[in-house]
């Protein structure tokens, strides 16, 4: 039953980060466009983030700069005073998001259900979706729009990557052989793999004459951990780390044959590209945090690091549970990795 007799004439999005999330938020937001093409959407999201969503067709983007702090939640709030939505989709269970929804007006407010719902937000909604039986984020988020009354659909994404987007990648792509690009960090160090393993996975692939190109954001750590990783290397690999935009690294991730990386916002873009992933996991459980269709493409020691911790499955236990010993992603080996891309024909 839909919680709309009529469509509704307008809703806000309120998902800030990070950039995986707001690629699996995006996939709500379009499905529901699909449902509701009139619908009116504004979406409150981070600044970093908008700039991979600027051009999506049919939504308006808030973006919110969390340094700013209480200026920037008066702001937000000035500039939604004369507005009232039919509804709220807080997607974010952070407390900043909560308070942030303290200033938007909306006939519903509509939270996490019991098992998703943490900091408090249940306080702050006044429905709450049902939690899917799927662990994924991503169905977590689609149980928004099927509150809504959106029946149930694979999710699609569509990002506005204009030509020069997609020229300036090409820069970094060899056309006559496969492209292997190596996103190898996460936002959390603990998250990356060795830089040495990285190195060994490159120079395997350049045996097979794979075209091997290393991405990352322009922060120092990003650029150092390429950098180490390119020293070790026995050839020389096509570097891009730091020199792109997030659209810019969208459309290089659209043209690359595959992509290596740990739990990170670009392995979620790949997911938007219908870009290959293999994924690098051992803190987070993959099946809730993975790229949503490349979950059989996973390298994974969580599970097995959860039964040693807990001596139980991670099904037994709360659905947010992150491993916290030392040094877990060594526990992947380039055996592992190789194996898999050999699955997947790329060597």
């Amino acid at each position: 039953m839909s919680l709309f007799p009529q469509p509704p004439k307008s809703l806000c999005i309120l998902r800030l980060s990070a950039l995986g999330d707001v690629c699996h938020a995006l996939a709500v937001v379009q499905h529901i466009q699909t449902y509701y093409p009139q619908t009116q959407i504004s979406w409150i999201v981070g600044k970093t983030e908008a700039g991979l969503l600027n051009g999506i067709p049919g939504v308006t983007l808030l973006p919110y700069d969390k340094k700013t702090g209480w200026k920037g939640v008066f702001a937000l709030w000035k500039q939604l005073k004369n507005q009232r939505f039919d509804a709220l989709l807080n997607m974010q269970t952070a407390f900043r998001a909560s308070v942030l929804s303290l200033g938007i007006k909306a006939q519903y407010k509509i939270g996490f259900g019991k098992k998703r719902s943490r900091e408090g937000q249940w306080l702050f909604v006044n429905r709450r979706v049902e939690d899917p039986p799927s662990p994924h984020v991503l169905d977590g988020f689609m149980a928004f729009a099927e509150y809504l009354g959106v029946p149930k659909a694979a999710p699609t994404w569509q990002l506005a990557l204009s030509e020069q987007d997609k020229q300036f990648a090409r820069q970094f792509i060899d056309p006559t052989r496969k492209n292997l690009l190596i996103s190898p960090c996460s936002s959390k160090a603990e998250k990356d793999w060795l830089a040495e393993r990285y190195a060994e996975v490159a120079n395997i692939a350049n045996r097979h004459n794979v075209n091997v190109i290393f991405c990352s954001s322009p922060t120092k750590r990003e650029l150092e951990m390429v950098e180490k990783i390119i020293a070790l290397c026995d050839f020389r690999p096509t570097d891009a780390a730091g020199k792109t935009n997030l659209k810019q690294l969208a459309a290089l991730i659209s043209q690359a044959d595959l992509l290596l990386s740990p739990d990170s916002g670009p392995a979620h873009i790949a997911t938007t590209q219908g870009t290959p992933v293999i994924g690098l996991y051992a803190y987070h459980n993959p099946l809730r945090t993975a790229p949503y269709n490349n979950l059989a493409n996973v390298v994974s020691v969580y599970e097995e690091n959860v039964q040693k911790t807990f001596g139980k499955p991670s099904a037994e236990l709360p659905w947010a549970t992150k491993l916290k010993d030392k040094n877990l992603m060594a526990g992947i080996s380039v055996s592992d990795v190789i194996a898999q891309m050999k699955r997947l024909n790329f060597l």
